[in-house]
This record gives structure tokens, C-alpha cells and sequence, in this order.
């Protein structure tokens, strides 16, 4: 909200944020929870140490040397990319004019220090995951935005936003350095190691690290596709489309966060036990939730998301055509939220099982399709941005699918009653959506100031298609909404 109200939807966001892609792919992608370095430390780690147990010298050393080899690696990658961040960008946004690419790349330059940053931030949160400390890796990034939010209101006339790139780096530092004190309480001590010659428990870590870490780039790769294609539209489309994926982020990140980090160590425990039963009842039993909630995400999101942006953003520098710009991206997106949530449920079956090698290769093969689609949406059909977030759907659609059908290799997972269940919320959400949409229709009739409106009207329209949607899954004897009824009651 404080980005969007100093810098809006132009020339100065875009470069922000085509800059801050690659700092955020190590700091968040490969980074963060449920990144590769993140799910490798609990794979690993899970196996050999228990959740309430001390770390001994041979945890401490395998710690050590894989915190050694992710500092030289992303050491590397940050020193190159100071120093050919003119070249990196000019390479992403080919199309973009000489002041983008120019103000783009001094940005890059002073955030590349967040490279460094990602795959140890990762190792940290695996850890803490792993001792059962799930609050600080999950609040922690707070602290990024906190600075960031700090440091625009007290330069208040950024005009080149600099001082946001900056930021946004000592966020970062910040970020890591809280980490640090809990891991320490725990046991673990820093001391270079090398120890990589015939360290088997390492050999495991890289295994499943490397894949992870290309199938996280390839998915990237998909992002620098659509990064071109948004720079051969308007001004303020790449920031558009990021508004709408940090909006996509808020509800879905948090709701696959909070059911996936507590069940990624059960699954890989049951996976070392071989108790495959038991995986598949939890991972049933986590889907089925997600769906339910998915989708009255995606009646909200279509109802409601240009009031809700609108009474978000709308001030500042981020205008009325800025909030039509993010409202289109962010519809289309919202398809992607049930193929998002089941994609990211799976995955960590696999990497319980030790396998990243099956996502990476499934991720690699959408590469083509994506720049395909993008054509066909962007500049054949003449979606604009809608275009963009249209084709990440169906890409999104295109990995859940064929991760969902390949899984049979490791096991095979009952979809049979998840599907079922599926088809009756889907029911249940087309009615919802039909009276949601006679509703606003309603209500769009009313006459009162802008925000209260929108407030009104929000609260309304979430409120009724709530009791309508829990009311239809309820007939529909779904064990979800029975046991949300059941929690209402009981507090």
C-alpha cells in the first residue's frame, strides 16, 4: 500500500520491480518457506535430528558445510550480477525504453547484496521448521517490509526510487540477522566446513537441492517471459501484474503456508517410516481444505476486486487507471488459485520421497508453452495484461495436472474422494457466485460516499456469499463447512 501510494503504477515502479525479480527469486523463491533450500533442510535434517532434540558435532558439521557451499554460490551470483546488472536487465526488458533499462539497472545493482542473502535464510528457516519454531520464519520477512515502509515515508520524494531499492536491501540484512539468535539457542554453531568428499547426508541435501533449484529458475524463466511481453505495453503494466500477485499472495501464500509447513515434515517423516497410508490421508484431508477455501477466494476476488483495490490503493500516485489495470490482472489470476494450491500440496510429496527431479522436469517442459500462450493471449488476441495472468493460469493448470499424474511412480494417492468432494464445492461456489453477482448488481444501486461504499459493499457481499457457500456444502453433507460450523459454534 505504501509502494502503490508513492510510486503508483510508472516508469520508476516498473524498474523497481523488474529489477527486484532476480534479489526476490534467491530471497523468496529459493529462500524462502517452501523454497528448495528450505525443503532440503527439512528433508534432510527431519531424518536425522529430532524436534526436540539438541543438534550433536555431526548435525552441527553437515549444518556447516551446506550453510559454506549456499554462501560461496550466491557470493558468486551476487558479485556477477553488480557486475553485468546492465546486461541482465537489458536482457529481460529488451523492449523496454533507454530510461527503464537505465534506472532498472541501477536498482539491480544496489539490491544484488540480497542474492547472498537467499539460500542462507532458506538453510535457517529449514531448521527452525524442523525444531518446530514456526513463528519467526513466517514473520520474519516483516521485517523487509518494515524498513522498506520506514525508509519511502522518511525520503517521502524518492522521484527515482533508490532510496526503495535500498532499502529493500537492508530489509534483507535485517531479515537474516533475526534469524540467527533462535539457532543458536537451539545448538547450532557457525564454523566453515568443506566437508563434502564422500559425505553422504550432504550427497542427499544436493540431490534434492539442485533439481529444486532449477525447477525454481525454470519457473522463473516463465516470469522473464512475461516481464518482455509487459514491456511492450504500457507504462505501469509490470507493476500491474505484480500488484496482482502480491494481492493473489496475501490470502493464498497464507493459507498454503499455514497448512504446508507443519504437514511438509510429517509427510517426509512417514515417507523415511514408509507409512504411505497415512501420507495419504493427510495430504486428502489438507487438499480437500484448501479447495473449499480456494474457491470462495476466487468468488471474492471476482466480485470484489476492483472495490477492494480501489479502497487499498486508490491514493497517491496510484490511480483510478492503475486500479483498472490491477483489478484485470488479478481476476484472471484467481483461476489459478485451485491448480496453485493443489501444485504446491503435491510437490512436497515428492520432495518427501526425496524426488525434485519430477517437478524440475514437468517445470522445464510448460517453458515453451508459456511464451506460446503469451503470444497467442498478448499479442494475437490483444489481451494486454489480462493476457499475462490468463496464461501463468493455465500454466499453473498445465503443472498440477501432469505433477498430480506422475505421482504414481512414489504413490498412489486417492483422488477419487477428493474429486468428488471437489465437484460439490464447485456446485456449491456457481450458485454462491450467481447471488453474489445479483447482489452487487443490488447494491451498485445505492448511493453513499466512495469508502463507505466500498467498505459497505465489501462486507456485504463477503459476509452473504460466506453463510450462502457453507449453507450449500453443508446440504451437500461436506465434512469441511460441518467442521467450520462446528468451530463457530463451539467459540
Amino acid at each position: 500500500m505504501v509502494v502503490a501510494n508513492f510510486y503508483g503504477a510508472t516508469l520508476v515502479s516498473d524498474a523497481y520491480f523488474y529489477a527486484l525479480q532476480i534479489p526476490s527469486l534467491a530471497i523468496i523463491i529459493l529462500g524462502g518457506v517452501g523454497g528448495p533450500f528450505h525443503s532440503a533442510a527439512v528433508a534432510v535434517f527431519s531424518k536425522l535430528i529430532g524436534a526436540d532434540e539438541k543438534p550433536d558435532d555431526e548435525v552441527n558439521k553437515l549444518f556447516n558445510t551446506f550453510l559454506t557451499v549456499a554462501f560461496v554460490f550466491f557470493a558468486i551470483c551476487a558479485v556477477l550480477g553488480f557486475f553485468f546488472a546492465d546486461k541482465i536487465m537489458g536482457l529481460i526488458i529488451s523492449a523496454g525504453s533507454p530510461e527503464l533499462l537505465a534506472l532498472a539497472s541501477a536498482h539491480f545493482k544496489i539490491m544484488s547484496p540480497i542474492i547472498l542473502i537467499g539460500g542462507i535464510i532458506g538453510i535457517y528457516y529449514g531448521l527452525l521448521i524442523v525444531h518446530k519454531q514456526y513463528i519467526l520464519p513466517n514473520l520474519s520477512p516483516m521485517v523487509l517490509s518494515l524498513v522498506v515502509i520506514a525508509a519511502i515515508s522518511l525520503a517521502h520524494n524518492d522521484k527515482s526510487g533508490l532510496v526503495l531499492a535500498a532499502a529493500t536491501t537492508i530489509g534483507a540484512v535485517c531479515q537474516i540477522l533475526i534469524q540467527f539468535p533462535k539457532l543458536r539457542q537451539i545448538g547450532y554453531r557457525i564454523k566453515p566446513n568443506f566437508n563434502i568428499k564422500n559425505n553422504t547426508q550432504f550427497r542427499n541435501i544436493c540431490e534434492l537441492l539442485f533439481p529444486a533449484i532449477l525447477s525454481s529458475t525454470v519457473g522463473q524463466i516463465s516470469i522473464y517471459i512475461d516481464m518482455f511481453f509487459a514491456s511492450i505495453l504500457v507504462t505501469g503494466a509490470w507493476t500491474a501484474v505484480v500488484f496482482a500477485n502480491r494481492i493473489f499472495q496475501f490470502p493464498v501464500g497464507i493459507l498454503v503456508t499455514a497448512f504446508l509447513v507443519p504437514l511438509f515434515p510429517i509427510f517426509s517423516r512417514l515417507a523415511g517410516e514408509g507409512d504411505k497410508n497415512s501420507i495419504k490421508l493427510y495430504f486428502n484431508k489438507g487438499v480437500g481444505v484448501l479447495f473449499f477455501v480456494a474457491i470462495i477466494m476466487i468468488i471474492f476476488i471476482i466480485l470484489l476486486a476492483e472495490d477492494g483495490i480501489s479502497l487499498v490503493f486508490e491514493r497517491g500516485a496510484f490511480t483510478s487507471d492503475a486500479v483498472s489495470m490491477v483489478s484485470l490482472a488479478l481476476c484472471y489470476l484467481s483461476f489459478s488459485i485451485i491448480p496453485y494450491v493443489f501444485r504446491d500440496s503435491i510437490t512436497r510429496v515428492y520432495y518427501a520421497f526425496n524426488d525434485s527431479k519430477t517437478p524440475f522436469i514437468i517445470a522445464a517442459s510448460s517453458i515453451l508453452l508459456k511464451a506460446v500462450l503469451n503470444w497467442l493471449l498478448i499479442i494475437r488476441l490483444n489481451m494486454g495484461i489480462a493476457g499475462i495472468t490468463l496464461s501463468t493460469s493455465l500454466i499453473t493448470l498445465f503443472n498440477a495436472v501432469f505433477l498430480g499424474i506422475f505421482i504414481y511412480k512414489k504413490i498412489r494417492l486417492d483422488y477419487k474422494i477428493l474429486f468428488i468432494n471437489f465437484a460439490k464445492m464447485i456446485i456449491a461456489g456457481v450458485i454462491t457466485f450467481v447471488a453474489g453477482w445479483f447482489i452487487c448488481r443490488e447494491f451498485n444501486n445505492i448511493i453513499l460516499p466512495k469508502y463507505i461504499f466500498e467498505i459497505t459493499k465489501i462486507g456485504v457481499v463477503m459476509l452473504s456469499c460466506s453463510i450462502i457457500y457453507t449453507f450449500i456444502n453443508i446440504l451437500f453433507k461436506m465434512d469441511y463447512a460441518n467442521e467450520l460450523l462446528r468451530k463457530i459454534k463451539k467459540n
